[in-house]
């Protein structure tokens, strides 16, 4: 299976170039990983520099920057459609909380399924360094209320690393419409609507402290994204 992979990033000067480097050394291994788009997010730090600099020097991998910062959902629907198409694609954080390695079991999952979605809350997750127990906890009563909401069944959607099928993939994304946090959300009941199938993956998973979500801001944010979504998609289609 060809795939694409696609990494947001915003003020990631520090990160990345370790991040780039375990990539395009598991794409070496791995020539199905077709390309690496990386997505400077509107970044006020060295990013846009780095990202040029390895479209410049490494094989197959390509840029995308713009400016002002438009948020993470608006940054993966960018590098999303700007993908090769026919490839399958991974979205993953570019502090490669889940190693990138776990692809291998996502791509199990798209034998069977359209998406396939990395979870930390099954029982057969590998969590190594957990949050700080506030953010576990607001992570959960999140999960709940968005459950509730939407009626999106997974216990855990925000981990950031899925798998979309080729297809699934590009027509998600054309109807998404969230810039911010809450684009996993609304990524999976268009999936739902759209009659794509979903599965919840175990992956292990080791928190990174320099979190870029604010827990109170970007929690209030997202819920009122999740009531946007309710109101302009309805439930997710079992």
């Amino acid at each position: 299976m060809p795939i694409s992979i696609v990494v947001p990033a915003f003020n990631e000067e520090r990160r990345l170039p370790e991040s780039v480097r375990k990539i395009t050394a598991f794409m070496r291994e791995h020539p199905h990983v077709r390309e690496l788009v990386l997505v400077d997010d509107g970044s006020r730090d060295g990013t846009a520099a780095l990202i040029r600099r390895f479209e410049s020097e490494l094989p197959n991998v390509r840029g995308v920057s713009y400016f002002p910062n438009g948020g993470k959902g608006y940054a993966i629907r960018r590098g999303v459609l700007e993908a090769t198409p026919g490839l399958a694609i991974l979205v993953t954080d570019a502090d490669l909380s889940t190693p990138i390695e776990d692809l291998a079991v996502l791509t199990r999952a798209l034998e069977t399924h359209d998406v396939a979605i990395g979870s930390r809350a099954l029982a057969t997750s590998d969590v190594g360094i957990r949050q700080r127990w506030y953010r576990q906890l607001m992570g959960k009563t999140f999960n709940r209320m968005m459950r509730a909401i939407t009626g999106v069944p997974f216990i855990d959607t925000q981990c950031g690393f899925k798998l979309f099928s080729a297809r699934s993939a590009k027509l998600i994304f054309a109807e998404a419409a969230v810039d911010r946090f809450a684009y996993d959300v609304e990524a999976l009941v268009i999936a739902s609507r759209l009659g794509f199938s979903v599965a919840e993956v175990p992956v292990r998973w080791n928190n990174d402290s320099d979190s870029k979500v604010r827990i109170l801001r970007d929690s209030f944010r997202m819920l009122i994204d999740v009531i946007r979504i309710r109101l302009r998609l309805g439930a997710y289609r079992h």
